[in-house]
């Protein structure tokens, strides 16, 4: 029994010191270190983060893609299987959002390359809840249940 071990450990230390070895030659080697950017990129190319690159500079670089004013009253919201939703600060806005969405669509495909937009959904502010506050009944239905 306690010459089992003795070998299974001889074994184990005789494969370790095999793949330290192996390491200390890759050490060894007199290569140029490589640039940052270029295992980054191989990485993004290799991994096939590109869309999601470009997707996420669609977010980040919003005001750049549609213009100040427009940015100002809007936000993107999310971005699902093409279909790009967008969160206005006003229903005026959102209305006339919706009229030039045309040209938004085409300012976004020209100026985030990669993104794929295809559809644009243009939502309205969030609406109030009228679940809660002072003046509210338990299973009433809000507003529309004022009388009875």
């Amino acid at each position: 029994m306690k010459r089992d071990i003795a070998r299974e450990l001889f074994r184990s230390y005789r494969t370790k010191s095999r793949k330290n070895s192996a390491l200390e030659e890759d050490r060894t080697k007199k290569e140029d270190p490589e640039k940052l950017s270029n295992i980054l990129s191989d990485l993004v190319t290799t991994r096939d983060w590109k869309k999601g690159i470009a997707e996420g500079t669609l977010f980040t670089k919003w005001s750049e893609i549609v213009g100040n004013e427009i940015a100002d009253h809007c936000e993107p919201i999310t971005l699902f299987e093409g279909k790009l939703t967008i969160r206005a600060t006003s229903t005026s806005w959102a209305t006339q959002l919706r009229l030039i969405t045309p040209d938004l669509l085409k300012n976004i495909r020209s100026r985030s390359e990669g993104a794929l937009v295809e559809e644009l959904n243009v939502i309205g502010p969030n609406a109030p809840s009228w679940k809660r506050g002072l003046r509210t009944i338990r299973g009433a239905k809000g507003p529309r249940d004022t009388y009875g």
